[in-house]
């Protein structure tokens, strides 16, 4: 078990019919062997669980990977609000691994794919 680097770019959709590697995710994670994210580990390491948000030209958001009550998985960027929060899609059943599609519904409510394009040893 070790502390991944990943990194997922949009996906095709609408605006982006070609996907966009200008626009997404990178953060770091506990991983198992085969990709799926640890509660257990990131409870121990929570402090270093962080998330940058990229989006073009806008100015990158800067934020943690959260584990909620319940078992959901969020990109936090303020802990003393949870309207920026952007929680993942059934995060706790998708592999972490290249080439996977993950779902990230954004704070402006709407549900966008990710393509995980690497994922790296942080340890």
């Amino acid at each position: 078990m070790t502390l991944k680097h990943v990194r997922m770019d949009l996906a095709r959709d609408h605006e982006f019919p070609n996907g966009s590697r200008e626009h997404g995710y990178e953060f770091v994670a506990p991983l198992d062997d085969a990709g799926y994210l640890v509660a257990a580990e990131w409870r121990k390491k929570r402090d270093r669980c962080r998330v940058k948000r990229y989006w073009g030209r806008e100015q990158s958001q800067l934020g943690h990977l959260v584990h909620r009550p319940g078992g959901s998985w969020a990109f936090d960027y303020d802990p003393e609000r949870s309207s920026d929060d952007e929680p993942g899609f059934k995060l706790d059943k998708h592999r972490f691994i290249p080439g996977e599609y993950v779902s990230i519904k954004e704070s402006d409510g709407i549900l966008r794919a990710f393509i995980v394009r690497t994922v790296a040893d942080l340890d």
